[in-house]
């Protein structure tokens, strides 16, 4: 299926590994021009590299972006190196799981920064941008936690169901110039965020990593982790020229862990 994204501009947020570089590949494969972005020089380099042997001379065109999207300077950055992206995947690193007494005034402003603040301000700066030019898909990486909040992950729930709040908002406006902004709702992918969980419980309970990676296995239904090129293949769709009448959606992806009815 062409998904019509040939020589379109994408900025692929935190994307030097894990669900935003699945994101880039899968984005890549479609012959999108990606810029991939990551904290790391080193890391970022071998993500580019990767990308540009996994997608050969028929990929788009790959370039990363060193940046804090944390950071004004940060965001200032990714725009800068493309100023007029067709494609937005807001991502960033969540907020470690602990306990209500643990968050204190920095902890919350350290997630409201990474899982909202970050991703408002990008949308703040691209969207005008892709209403004027009548095409602009924006994807923001969420969490199942959106719509199942547990207690441990209370920052991460707070502050991406407040990214849920204001995609949904934006997306009613944003619609009528075919620019769309839809959620992806991840649980349990087999990236580098699921292998930190998996030391954690070996500290935790003294049980090896097969045991650790077994119990995250068996929370979902389909009795395994997500491959995270099942997760890109989700975003490359939401991007689509042909997907422009759907927008304003959260998408689990979770091996049917989710239980309630819509």
């Amino acid at each position: 299926m062409d998904l019509g994204l040939k020589g379109k501009k994408a900025i692929v947020c935190a994307s030097s590994q894990g669900l935003g570089y699945a994101c880039a590949l899968a984005l890549a494969q479609e012959v999108c021009d990606v810029f991939i972005n990551g904290r790391g020089a080193d890391k970022l380099a071998q993500a580019a590299d990767s990308l540009r042997r996994a997608t050969g001379a028929v990929g788009g065109k790959v370039t990363p972006v060193q940046a804090d999207l944390n950071t004004d300077a940060g965001r200032s950055a990714l725009l800068a190196a493309c100023p007029a992206p067709d494609i937005l995947v807001n991502n960033n690193a969540g907020p470690p799981p602990g306990q209500l007494a643990d968050w204190d005034h920095s902890a919350w402003m350290g997630a409201l920064e990474s899982n909202l603040l970050s991703a408002a301000l990008l949308m703040r700066e691209t969207i005008p941008g892709m209403r004027a030019r009548r095409f602009g898909r924006i994807v923001n990486i969420t969490s199942a936690m959106v719509k199942t909040p547990h207690a441990a992950m209370g920052l991460s729930t707070a502050a991406r169901a407040g990214l849920t709040a204001l995609s949904k908002a934006l997306a009613r406006e944003a619609v009528i110039d075919n620019v769309t902004i839809n959620n992806l709702l991840p649980e349990r992918f087999d990236t580098p965020r699921q292998e930190f969980m998996a030391q954690r419980m070996m500290k935790d309970l003294a049980i090896t990593r097969d045991e650790a990676r077994a119990q995250i296995a068996s929370t979902l239904p389909i009795n395994r982790m997500g491959d995270p090129k099942e997760f890109g293949a989700a975003c490359a769709f939401f991007c689509a020229v042909t997907s422009g009448f759907i927008t304003g959606q959260n998408l689990q992806l979770d091996g049917g862990a989710y239980s309630g009815l819509i």
